[in-house]
Order: C-alpha cells, then sequence, then structure tokens
C-alpha cells in the first residue's frame, strides 16, 4: 500500500500546506508511532526556561503528540512511544531503544528511502510491537513569528486602540510515515501551529493533522 506524499521536491517561499493524516488508508492496522529526538528553538524566543530541561521537553511533547492523535485518529490501533519503550526492554539484544535512534534526519525532505541502521531498528522495533507501518515526529522547531512589538501602537493622545498581540510563535513539526518492510517513506509533512507557548503551538500544530475537527 502506498500513501499519499505531504510534500513534493520542489521548493516554495510559501509553506505549504500541512497534509492530513492518511488515516483512511491505516484503519483498523497497528501503527507505531515514535518518540521525538529533536526539538529546538530560535534564541529570540528567550523560552530557554520552557525547553532547556531537553529530557523533560521531549517528555512533554510526546505527551501532547500522543493525547492528540489517539484522540483525533482512534480508527487506528496505535502503538505509543511508551509500549515501544517497554518492547525494546523486553527484547534488548536485538531491539534498539527508541529514545536513542536517529530518527530526527528523516526531517530532510530528500530522504524517501530511510538508511541503515536506521531502517533495520525500526523494522526490528515495529515487529516486536505489531505492524508494517511506523508514525515518526522527526523534529520539533519552534520559530518566531513576529517581532517584539509586533501588534502594538505607538502611545499617544489620538492613537488608536492597540491591535491584539498575534500569537508569538509557530512550532514546526516535521512528520512521516514508513513503511518499515520497505524502509520506504510513504507520507511526510509539516504541521504548523502558532501560540504564546511552546505547548500551545504544538497542539494547534498536531491538531492541523486532522482537519475538520475542532
Amino acid at each position: 500500500m502506498t500513501l499519499a506524499c505531504g510534500h513534493g521536491s520542489n521548493q516554495s517561499p510559501v509553506p505549504r500546506p500541512t497534509a492530513p493524516l492518511p488515516t483512511a488508508a491505516l484503519a483498523g492496522q497497528p501503527v507505531s508511532l515514535f518518540p521525538l529526538t529533536l526539538v529546538a528553538a530560535e534564541d529570540s524566543l528567550h523560552w530557554e526556561a520552557q525547553l532547556g530541561d531537553r529530557h523533560a521537553t521531549l517528555a512533554k511533547a510526546d505527551s501532547v503528540i500522543s493525547t492528540l492523535i489517539k484522540a483525533r485518529a482512534p480508527e487506528v490501533t496505535w502503538v505509543l512511544p511508551e509500549e515501544l519503550r517497554r518492547a525494546a526492554r523486553r527484547a534488548p539484544s536485538v531491539a534498539t531503544d527508541p529514545d536513542q535512534m536517529s530518527t530526527a534526519l528523516l526531517r530532510a525532505e530528500n530522504v524517501a528511502i530511510v538508511p541503515d541502521p536506521l531502517r533495520s531498528q525500526l523494522r526490528t522495533l515495529a515487529a516486536i510491537a505489531g505492524g508494517r507501518y511506523a508514525l515518526v515526529p522527526a523534529a520539533l522547531v519552534f520559530r518566531r513569528t513576529v517581532a517584539p512589538g509586533d501588534g502594538r501602537t505607538v502611545p499617544g493622545p489620538t492613537a488608536p486602540p492597540p491591535l491584539p498581540h498575534p500569537p508569538v510563535a509557530t512550532a514546526e513539526l516535521s512528520i512521516v510515515m514508513v513503511d518499515v518492510r520497505l524502509g520506504r517513506i510513504d507520507w511526510r509533512t509539516i504541521a504548523r501551529g502558532r501560540g504564546d507557548d511552546p505547548w500551545s503551538a504544538l497542539t494547534r500544530a498536531v491538531k492541523n493533522l486532522t482537519p475538520g475537527l475542532p
């Protein structure tokens, strides 16, 4: 089965719309949802306090992604990151800890075939957990949406009321669907969402993967 791919090879200055999760093609199948391993934010956001603890940041991001995807796409039998970790611990001689895999390299749009050793690692762990497909959040990047002071007016006796302050950042979640038997990326997109803090921005990005729901 080949799923629709969310991106082509041509570059465009305008971000492509988020491609929805291909849940209809996966209904009733087990799909492994791998943990995130890469989070980055532009320095101008000054989010060191929110994102400085890498372990806590990755755990929070996994929780947001897992909770929303499971709730908003219940037609798929999701094997969540914690279940994958348990599966890896049950077979330490053959399975790799999913938190130690180089899944971040899949964020590159020119990657169509998963390279080894990641290819064999994904195939082995997905085989233990069950299922042919793996949904891999490859990277989460926060970018400043507006410059400091945007949306404000200069004070003065004739100044109009200030405009609503726009969200400060955009979350960009690079995410791919891998056919682990063939080692092929069958679908990819970048889900975007805006917010004034990392988690509201990420929440909106993940919700954009399942359009039509509030």
